[in-house]
């Protein structure tokens, strides 16, 4: 659909493109320039990549001496609360095996009002300290796991930890282990409601899920005795492990400041140089520096280093230009530790009534998405791919800007909103709720300054949002949030608080305020103002009908008033005279709710992230002449019809050209309308052109004419009377032949074990056009290096066709080799649709695997949803306590006591201005 090319390229089913002559008034550049921008963008133009990924705040860097290991393998697994399970000498042999990032029950795709366990989870590895750890420092690095935790090593209490949402890690050198010995570690993970610890608000009156298990990545590191910490262990106010931070930005010239606390944790003195190199995209050295530190045993020393850069390129999120820090600890010739630092220089700056600016000039709005992190089946389980592959959607979708709600997001999704140009506002966990015990607070405290020791280095990082979300704190409570963001980020061009301006505290304090257009004039204040959260319509907080929420399911018609009520959202984010600054739509992805017993259904994509018409409106508001590497940019057109027996008679159109020609019946009839590109309001708006479609007219040339090929529909955006990009459409015909699509998206499907891919099979007629209305289930095999994530207990295989189209999981095995997904509908016969198949590849890890046990050595091809339980609850104690924890919520929740509960959420939505 992204609609630029040379001659004519076939981009996707039906969608034609054309070379654009672009005028200097719509910011064409030489035509050299130019046909570099379209091959750099056009899918499938770049080969597929890993994305790279920090671990523990730092990208391997090869030759370092650092030592790290995929901890995700060789899990053994139980759902409930076992005896004795955190001893050394427990008999686990029955347990599941399983890899992390995991959760703790596979679940249906639509599984809200609390269908998700909650419960007691236990986890254990059997594993052997690699023989490379000799003399390191040994730890493991959890980046999150669910609720609250305890973690054992060889039947011993190593750390409880509290909060699902950051990391934590356990030092196994300090526990006497050393390299070749034999381990256990067990992990009792507990995702029941819990009020002590935020978020605090029980599931049943949430609006997402506390999905549970060891749901993010887990490492295994080996570091020098003398070896930069790592910030969120260092536990120091603005210091700890690598801190790059900038002044004096321009276009000409910026200064890059680089911290890296170095600590001592051997036994004798040491003496070492510190240094810091800063390489261009290209790798080609912009500057080194090097610093000798003497270090007493236990004594930790931060050695600053600044390095001038002359004419930077400037990150933005359309050009997201990324530099490098190799960081590296010396012993005389010898490193003994390292790692890489990914930066972005850039300038932001809030200007009140003047708005956003960025490296010095007017940003313009920015418009975005919140983001929760769940995806179908697998709860918020999701691999680093599918990480980069959500912020990759959602720049396609013209995202600039999102807001993590409500939590800090994986690691791995920070890295590619670096990458792919994607600004971010972290929030601290929190929502609807406030425990006025004092630790509470002080827990919240301790979250925003390990998100923020985390996330500080991330040049996407615009914002905090240091307070609870749509929650009555008090004043201490706000005004504390706001000195800790600046504690924590004390130097020039830090990342600004956030919060809502009719909280206490706020208006009067915070940098940026939550709000609506208009709302800078009402009170009367100076402060840039942003909506964070906008599109919502519903008719109560009660029944949640809403025209802006549409499951892909329900068909076109939903799907296109959905699209249109975000229009009209999306527009009212240009109401502005500069104060306002814009906001991010509530919620790009469809996700689970405790709180509803309907998923949230306004996604622009489902969780599956197939993508729903709106997807194609967000798409519409970028410039055609804008080129991102890596991102679906340029011209554009999309018909949201579908050419059926009961499609609207009015034919709706997305397109950033300046207008677009709409033909029928081969050119039989045409009609040109424009974009209107009006200031104060959304760059280009849906183009509706009214009784188009007949299907009685229709009908005539298929029925009467024999000439159903004549029924088409084509829709060319135009700019500067050129056609520069184009759709076809045709009704699909009779269902005869699937097929399938691997929704790669230039990124490949890693054999990690813990990596898996979306494929989709479609229903198609004779020509390869998508039947909608087809009601089939699909059955799924694979064959190869991959596994299929669910099972029919769960509606993943077979699953249902809806809106033309059925999705299967795919995970990786730890061999990288050849994959086979075949499919075919469930009940076959003559005339049903043919099946079809698809081979791909997945390519190697990068990272060495420590693990003592394989799933993959003794399971099939399907991974069922008892994959996720034990088969051995009989032979052994166990608690169960998810039974016993719904029964005790469905006991003390009566249905006064739900509408009352039900009744204070819409109160406090309605209160912080979701209108």
């Amino acid at each position: 659909m992204n609609c630029i090319g040379v001659g004519k390229l076939r981009f996707m089913n039906k969608i034609n493109v054309r070379f654009p002559f672009v005028s200097a008034e719509k910011g064409g550049k030489s035509l050299l320039m130019f046909l570099w921008a379209v091959l750099l963008v056009l899918p499938g133009y770049a080969a597929d990549r890993v994305p790279e990924a920090s671990v523990a705040g730092l990208i391997p860097l090869p030759g370092s001496g650092r030592a790290v290991y995929d901890f995700n393998p060789g899990w053994r697994y139980f759902r409930g609360d076992a005896e004795g399970a955190y001893k050394k000498d427990f008999n686990d042999a029955s347990w599941t095996i399983v890899s992390t990032p995991h959760t703790v029950q596979l679940e249906p795709a639509e599984a809200s009002g609390c269908r998700n366990y909650q419960g007691v989870a236990w986890y254990r590895k059997h594993f052997v300290v690699p023989a490379d750890m000799k003399g390191k420092q040994v730890s493991v690095y959890f980046e999150a796991v669910m609720g609250k935790q305890e973690i054992y090593l060889n039947g011993h209490l190593l750390k409880k930890h509290l909060g699902g949402y950051l990391p934590f890690s356990v030092n196994l050198t300090e526990q006497g282990v050393q390299a070749g010995d034999s381990c256990v570690l067990a992990v009792k993970a507990d995702n029941r409601d819990d009020k002590t610890f935020p978020p605090g608000k029980p599931q049943y009156a949430l609006d997402f899920a506390y999905h549970g298990g060891i749901y993010r990545d887990v490492w295994l590191i080996g570091k020098s005795p003398v070896a930069i910490t790592t910030a969120v262990e260092a536990g120091k106010v603005a210091g700890g492990g690598v801190f790059v931070h900038y002044a004096d930005i321009t276009d000409k010239s910026a200064w890059v400041y680089v911290d890296t606390e170095v600590k001592n944790s051997g036994r004798l003195l040491s003496h070492v140089a510190v240094e810091t190199v800063l390489l261009d995209a290209a790798g080609n050295k912009i500057g080194r520096r090097e610093g000798k530190i003497q270090l007493k045993p236990g004594e930790c020393i931060t050695v600053r280093q600044k390095i001038k850069v002359n004419h930077p390129s400037l990150w933005s999120p359309d050009s997201p230009y990324l530099y490098r820090i190799q960081s590296r600890v010396k012993e005389g010739r010898k490193i003994v530790d390292g790692g890489v630092t990914r930066i972005g220089i850039r300038k932001a700056e809030f200007k009140g009534k003047e708005g956003f600016w960025l490296n010095g000039k007017p940003f313009g709005q920015l418009i975005g998405a919140n983001r929760h992190q769940d995806f179908a089946y697998v709860g918020n389980a999701l691999p680093n791919s599918q990480q980069w592959r959500d912020v990759k959607r959602l720049r396609d979708a013209g995202c600039r800007i999102i807001r993590t709600a409500h939590y800090p997001q994986d690691p791995a999704f920070m890295d590619a909103c670096d990458e792919l140009g994607m600004f971010v506002i972290v929030a601290t966990p929190g929502w609807q709720y406030w425990n006025k015990d004092p630790e509470f607070a002080k827990l919240v405290h301790k979250n925003t300054r390990m998100m923020i020791r985390r996330d500080r280095n991330h040049p996407s990082v615009l914002m905090w949002e240091p307070i609870l979300n749509e929650t009555r704190y008090p004043l201490d409570f706000a005004l504390e949030a706001l000195q800790i963001t600046k504690e924590e980020y004390p130097y020039p061009g830090r990342p600004v608080a956030a919060a809502d301006l009719h909280s206490a505290g706020v208006k009067d304090n915070y940098d940026v305020l939550y709000g609506w257009p208009g709302d800078e004039r009402k009170n009367k204040v100076e402060q840039c103002i942003f909506t964070r959260e906008f599109g919502e319509n519903v008719d109560d907080w009660y029944a949640h009908n809403n025209n802006n929420r549409a499951s892909r399911s329900w068909g076109e018609h939903p799907m296109l008033v959905q699209a249109l009520s975000l229009a009209k959202s999306y527009d009212e984010m240009y109401h502005t005279d500069g104060q306002f600054i814009g906001g991010a739509q509530w919620h790009p992805f469809d996700h689970q709710r405790g709180y509803h017993p309907d998923p949230y259904w306004g996604g622009i994509f489902d969780a599956f992230r197939q993508p729903k018409y709106a997807y194609y409106l967000f798409r519409s508001q970028s410039s055609p002449s804008l080129h991102v590497p890596l991102v679906d940019v340029g011209p554009m057109v999309y018909i949201a019809h579908e050419m059926t027996q009961f499609s609207d008679s009015d034919v709706v159109v997305f397109s950033n050209c300046d207008s677009v020609r709409l033909s029928i019946y081969d050119g039989a009839k045409s009609w040109i309308q424009p974009v209107v590109h009006a200031k104060g309001h959304m760059p280009d708006p849906p183009v509706v052109f009214h009784h188009v479609w007949d299907f009685w007219e229709a009908r005539q040339h298929s029925y009467f004419e024999k000439n159903w090929q004549k029924v088409n529909m084509v829709a060319e955006g135009i700019i500067d009377g050129k056609v520069v990009c184009s759709m076809k459409r045709m009704p699909s015909r009779r269902s005869t032949k699937l097929r399938l699509k691997v929704d790669r998206l230039n990124c490949p499907l890693v054999a990690d074990g813990s990596d898996f891919i979306v494929v989709v099979a479609e229903v198609t007629d004779d020509s390869g056009n998508v039947r909608r209305l087809a009601k089939e289930n699909i059955v799924f095999s694979v064959e190869g290096e991959g596994r299929i994530i669910g099972d029919a207990t769960i509606g993943a295989n077979p699953r249902a066709v809806e809106f033309g189209s059925a999705p299967v999981l795919i995970r990786s095995t730890r061999t990288a080799g050849k994959i086979i997904v075949k499919a075919r509908v469930q009940y076959e016969g003559m005339h049903a649709p043919a099946s079809t198949e698809i081979e791909f590849e997945s390519v190697p890890a990068t990272l060495p695997f420590c693990y003592s046990e394989d799933e993959f050595a003794t399971t099939g091809n399907n991974e069922s949803c008892s994959h996720n339980n034990s088969s051995i609850e009989s032979k052994i104690p166990v608690t169960t306590v998810q039974s016993e924890s719904k029964d005790a919520a469905k006991k003390t929740l009566s249905e006064d006591d739900k509408r009352k509960l039900l009744n204070e959420v819409e109160k406090q939505q309605t209160e912080f201005g979701k209108n």
